[in-house]
């Protein structure tokens, strides 16, 4: 369902780029890209947590230039260490981590989406797009039911 809204948001963006640098613009791709636009985040406090603001203003007064809304984890990476660090790092900025899981093939559902063989980690950034309606979704639900489409 997110590889078909991926695919329809491209569409509609009416952009010439080529498709990687769209994704680029779109996701933060790998465990050191994430950790990276995560560390560069501020982190908020229970205050900002409670009221879901945006954090303040970095003390030398530049807003960071990305901010992400998720964080898709696979489950299935080993070692696990590997990704250990996104949970605090990733609570500290308030960004939720879906874990993906798909009979230990979790990475290559994640490599799929953003057109790789595998990916452990994959940050949502923060756009107007139906990408991000769709995570939006994902997050505020307890617990997400995929669309029947009869293929099952």
């Amino acid at each position: 369902m997110l590889r078909q809204e991926i695919g329809s948001a491209r569409d509609a963006d009416g952009t010439s780029l080529p498709e990687k640098i769209w994704l680029k613009q779109q996701f933060s791709i790998g465990v050191n890209d994430v950790t990276r636009v995560l560390e560069r985040m501020n982190p908020c406090t229970e205050l900002e947590r409670s009221a879901q603001l945006f954090p303040l203003r970095n003390t030398n007064n530049k807003a960071p230039s990305v901010k992400l809304q998720a964080v898709l984890v696979a489950s299935d990476c080993n070692p696990r260490w590997l990704t250990k660090h996104l949970l605090s790092l990733a609570s500290s900025r308030s960004v939720p981590l879906i874990f993906v899981r798909d009979n230990k093939h979790g990475s290559f559902r994640l490599g799929e989406l953003v057109q790789l063989k595998t990916a452990i980690a994959i940050g949502i950034k923060v756009k107007d797009s139906s990408i991000n309606k769709i995570i939006e979704e994902v997050v505020q639900s307890d617990r997400f039911e995929p669309p029947f489409d009869g293929k099952n």
